[in-house]
């Protein structure tokens, strides 16, 4: 079908969603499913056959805004954390998943570029972490106890200290954002390159599975909020770049809205990861292996199935209303 034969065929369909839109008639959540699912196919075919035409962008925009619609009239039964939790977050980490998959690719190969550059350069690792945290821990691992920069205050004072800490660092991610994306990608460069170092250091100095029992008890679901606060900041900073046929400001509105939702949906991770530091942690050495690896494995899949798994989930059950 040609373009032309293609807009003057839905033209009508497209103008009276968008009226919807601009009036407060109260349309049910089923109706804005219908009127989304429509769009979805429409959206579909245009990507097909014009992926560079104005009229995909359009239903791009509108088909996004419409999906805005579904999930703020949809009727939760429970109360508004539920339906914010729930809902909206993995409608959200779903309509961004390639920016959410990118985050975590680009975050794993400076990571890779973290490990490559210590194992081939020993001064790297002292460049990155400083001599009085790598001087430390061979002290530790001469007495035996790698982890012990994890025992040295109460497991309240380390768990406030860690936790704080960490949401700075979600925050900067995430703000960062603003900058057209490159201070985000700045800083998840930095933890990225930090984290490779940090690894390969105790795998060069034999210590390697006590790291990972140590470490990964916390840091599993700690990285993993990291990698969704990036994602948070790549999409504000999208919405600067790429407006599409928004004005810039209103494309910045639309991307602070759900990067930022998304954005506060780590907080409760990265909260818990901080008390999992602070109490747990400390413990790693004497704990039994399998329990080690049962709240690393845990942590891991709970996050990643939040984020990952959960949206696909929760988008595939909006279609069927």
């Amino acid at each position: 079908m040609r373009e032309i034969a293609f807009i003057k065929q839905n033209k009508e369909k497209w103008l009276n969603i968008e009226q919807q839109l601009s009036v407060k008639n109260k349309i049910s959540a089923d109706d804005w499913s219908q009127m989304y699912i429509q769009l979805s196919n429409d959206l579909a075919f245009s990507q097909t056959y014009y992926p560079k035409s104005d009229v995909t962008t359009y239903l791009n925009n509108l088909a996004s805004t419409v999906h805005q619609k579904v999930y703020t009239n949809y009727k939760y039964e429970k109360n508004v954390l539920s339906k914010f939790f729930f809902y909206e977050v993995p409608h959200i980490a779903y309509e961004y998943r390639k920016v959410l998959y990118f985050s975590l690719v680009l975050f794993l190969v400076f990571v890779s570029i973290g490990v490559i550059s210590a194992a081939n350069d020993d001064r790297f690792v002292r460049l990155i972490l400083g001599d009085a945290y790598v001087n430390a821990t061979l002290d530790n691992i001469a007495k035996g106890d790698p982890m012990a920069v994890y025992k040295g205050s109460s497991n309240w004072g380390s768990a406030i200290g860690i936790t704080l800490n960490n949401l700075y660092v979600g925050i900067r991610c995430y703000i960062y954002g603003i900058f057209g994306g490159l201070g985000t990608f700045y800083i998840m460069f930095q933890n990225a390159i930090m984290l490779g170092s940090f690894q390969y250091f105790f795998y060069d100095k034999g210590v390697f599975n006590e790291s990972i029992r140590g470490i990964w008890l916390h840091g599993s679901m700690e990285i993993m909020a990291i990698v969704i606060e990036v994602c948070a900041g790549f999409i504000l900073g999208a919405s600067i770049l790429f407006p599409g046929t928004y004005t810039r400001l209103q494309s910045l509105k639309i991307g602070f809205k759900k990067s930022f939702k998304l954005f506060i949906s780590t907080m409760p991770f990265t909260i818990f990861a901080g008390l999992i530091e602070g109490y747990v942690t400390r413990y790693a050495k004497e704990m039994p292996n399998v329990l080690n690896y049962i709240i690393i494995f845990g942590t891991l899949s709970l996050i990643t199935f939040y984020y990952f798994i959960y949206p696909l989930m929760v988008h595939k059950k909006t279609l069927k209303k």
